[in-house]
């Protein structure tokens, strides 16, 4: 007798993916050192903001692609994470709005995150979702630090500070959505060929995703007068070593590469619970579904 194959693991019933359209001011992020002071800290994060805007309209389209295919909560999870990311794109535009372009070489790596982003699509909509998924994972990782550990923004004013956290519990909301169109969409394939090709597009992911950042934060504090050499040292030690800033979420990422995987394995709804009474979403929202 064969046993039944074992049910394929969603996002909990009962988690709700909410826009919420809300504004916030940047002025405060105009300051070389923003983050709490910290001229490499500041750095790392402003390369991540100048990547989310072209990355998230690929998310979107990603996940866009597959609408037709999709039903019921999973539908209206797309949606919402179509307009979600449409708003994080919107607020990170004005955030890198604010940096000084003529001081630091914002176009160049602005035009190199757009030259990824077509290799990307060109390769097709399964390529773009598997990349899609990869990153959310990514995501997902920066949003616990986010959430959970207060010190990374320590001496961050206000409005940014706000601005992270907001973004790190939709990142956190929405987390398992494109995972879940991708378990849609290739219901078809053999297990062992889902888990092979989500596996090595997160290898490359991992590789490209760290050192893409590195390099333009390194380049953002060349900018500033650091030499290169030191520049990329103190980014790598940010982020691996103290605060660790890719460190901190190990045991979340190698989780990916387990047969039978899902995001809310690491099951994060009371962290949720603790930050959406403090971001009320707003009625109006922006973009198109």
């Amino acid at each position: 007798m064969t046993a039944a194959p074992a049910a394929t693991k969603t996002t909990p019933d009962d988690l709700t993916v909410t826009p919420r359209d809300i504004h916030f001011a940047t002025e405060a992020a105009h300051n070389k050192a923003w983050l709490g002071g910290d001229p490499v800290a500041t750095a790392v994060f402003n390369a991540m903001s100048l990547t989310f805007p072209d990355g998230e309209r690929l998310f979107m389209d990603a996940v866009r692609h597959y609408r037709g295919e999709l039903s019921g909560k999973l539908l209206e999870d797309a949606k919402a994470f179509i307009k979600q990311e449409a708003i994080h794109s919107r607020e990170h535009v004005a955030l890198n709005g604010g940096l000084d372009r003529n001081h630091y070489p914002i176009d160049e790596i602005e035009a190199e995150i757009r030259d990824r982003i077509r290799v990307t699509r060109e390769r097709g909509p399964i390529a773009m979702l598997c990349v899609t998924i990869a990153l959310e994972h990514f995501t997902a990782m920066m949003a616990d630090v986010t959430l959970e550990d207060g010190s990374v923004f320590e001496g961050t004013h206000e409005d940014i500070l706000r601005l992270w956290q907001w973004h790190a519990l939709e990142e956190t909301e929405h987390k398992a959505v494109a995972f879940d169109v991708f378990q849609q969409v290739t219901a078809s394939w053999k297990p062992r060929q889902r888990y092979f090709a989500r596996a090595r597009v997160m290898a490359l992911v991992t590789i490209l995703f760290t050192s893409n950042i590195s390099r333009y934060a390194s380049r953002l504090l060349i900018a500033d007068g650091v030499s290169p050499w030191t520049a990329r040292a103190r980014v790598l030690w940010y982020l691996l070593f103290k605060p660790g800033l890719f460190r901190k979420g190990w045991r979340t990422y190698w989780a990916w590469y387990k047969p039978g995987f899902h995001p809310w394995d690491h099951d994060n709804r009371a962290t949720i619970a603790q930050w959406q009474d403090r971001f009320a979403p707003d009625g109006a929202e922006p973009g198109t579904a």
